[in-house]
């Protein structure tokens, strides 16, 4: 290709690409003051951003992607963005204190997200919440449908109860983390079994639990324990989400993608672990093997054995239950001053690098200032000593000086009665002397 032909093809790709971003970005709005007074007429999924914030950055491109892909497939959610940093006082309201924060805003009410930022997983909450908070299920077709689209979902089986006031104000908490339905007796399918009605069932793993309130008490703390899926990946964001549930998490540090015989097979001594052995120790193991982490103190224990069998790993969760494995980690002061140190070391780290001039203003600036505070309290000090030194130094020159003059005018010679004046007399003085 020549030379001239080759640099039109780049400025022409260039110009698309510009125009294909301006595109997206035509369906994020830009919100300012006047939102705080014109949003209770629509739901709107916004995002609470700072110029200067790395992960901000980051999420920029998916947000626009966001924006693009609710406006094309119709849906009644607004996605809009905001500088808390511009329009602080409207963000504190809202409650933002991190950056980015994502909401979606219906009426009154304020859903925070806290899943892994991408665009599907984004929609996929827009969608969850701004619907609406029990969803029925009419018959049997659309229950297989809810299956096969969704891995954990809660439904609530029976007429007005008791209990089904709990179930709405369980899911009026946690709509933000999974799906709630409802459904008469005759839609549930035949193979779920039910000692009395009305009853809450969970269904996942390709099994089902209902809901018992004497053993598992509180219907809340229930479904935020259940939500998750006995086997699942871990990230930062569900590891998160995991510390609100007080639980026991066994977390496998496996490569998905290694197919090897060692892999494969600790993978599946945790995937039997995690079916077979739920009711044992009443919680969901979580990818066993390397880490279990106790999120109600953050202690974790690490393996001090090969674990070969199930019954290995079971032997290591029941020594940990029974307190012969050494813990490590905690919530102790110590430890809580570390992360404190790490959380702000990753903070400044992290300005610094997505923005150097921002970062040396915000930091430089404050020292800059208590720096010279220091310089001219110090030197204030400084100069008060010198002068009081020269005062005390002055003082006994002037008394050194008049000791030799006082015993030189008690020694000079008198003459006749009176003495020799030491200086010169008044004109009139003297005359009246003379008369």
């Amino acid at each position: 290709m020549a030379p001239r032909k080759r640099g039109a093809a780049l400025r022409l790709c260039a110009t698309v690409f510009l125009l294909d971003v301006a595109f997206c970005k035509g369906f994020v709005e830009d919100l300012d003051e006047s939102f705080k007074d014109n949003r209770k007429d629509d739901i709107w999924l916004v995002d609470f951003y700072a110029p200067w914030c790395g992960h901000c950055k980051k999420l920029e491109p998916i947000w626009n992607e966001v924006g693009l892909e609710m406006k094309s497939i119709g849906s009644p959610v607004k996605v809009g963005k905001m500088d808390a940093t511009s329009y602080s006082s409207i963000a504190s309201e809202f409650g933002v204190r991190g950056y980015p924060t994502i909401k979606l805003l219906k009426g009154d009410l304020a859903y925070n997200y806290r899943g892994p930022r991408t665009k599907d997983d984004i929609i996929e909450f827009a969608h969850r919440v701004s619907g609406a908070l029990i969803r029925p299920l009419p018959s049997q077709q659309m229950f297989e449908h809810v299956q096969k689209r969704h891995r954990v979902f809660f439904v609530y089986v029976g007429g007005e109860s008791p209990l089904k006031e709990k179930y709405i104000d369980a899911a009026s908490e946690l709509i933000v983390y999974t799906y709630f339905f409802s459904a008469s007796e005759e839609v549930v399918p035949e193979y779920v079994t039910l000692k009395e009605m009305p009853a809450v069932l969970v269904f996942k793993d390709e099994t089902y639990f209902v809901y018992d309130e004497y053993e598992d008490g509180d219907l809340s703390s229930w479904i935020n324990r259940e939500r998750f899926q006995n086997y699942l990946t871990m990230d930062g964001f569900l590891l998160y989400e995991l510390g609100d549930t007080g639980k026991l998490v066994a977390i496998a540090v496996i490569d998905e993608k290694n197919t090897s015989v060692e892999h494969t097979r600790l993978k599946s001594v945790i995937q039997e672990v995690a079916r077979d052995y739920r009711d044992q120790f009443h919680s969901e193991l979580k990818v066993p093997t390397v880490v279990v982490l106790n999120t109600s103190n953050q202690q974790y224990f690490l393996l001090d054995r090969q674990i070969k069998t199930a019954e290995d790993m079971v032997q290591f969760i029941s020594n940990i239950l029974d307190g012969t494995v050494e813990a490590q980690g905690g919530d102790s002061i110590l430890q809580r001053l570390k992360r404190i140190v790490f959380d702000a070391k990753s903070t400044i780290v992290s300005i610094f690098k997505s923005s150097p001039l921002m970062g040396c203003f915000l930091f430089g600036l404050p020292l800059g200032v208590i720096s010279i505070m220091c310089y001219g309290i110090y030197t204030a000090d400084a100069d008060g000593g010198y002068i009081e030194e020269r005062y005390e130094m002055s003082r006994s020159e002037i008394e050194s000086q008049e000791g030799p003059e006082g015993s030189r005018e008690q020694q000079e010679p008198r003459t006749g009665d009176s003495l020799v004046p030491a200086a010169q007399e008044p004109k009139d003085v003297l005359e009246k002397k003379t008369d």
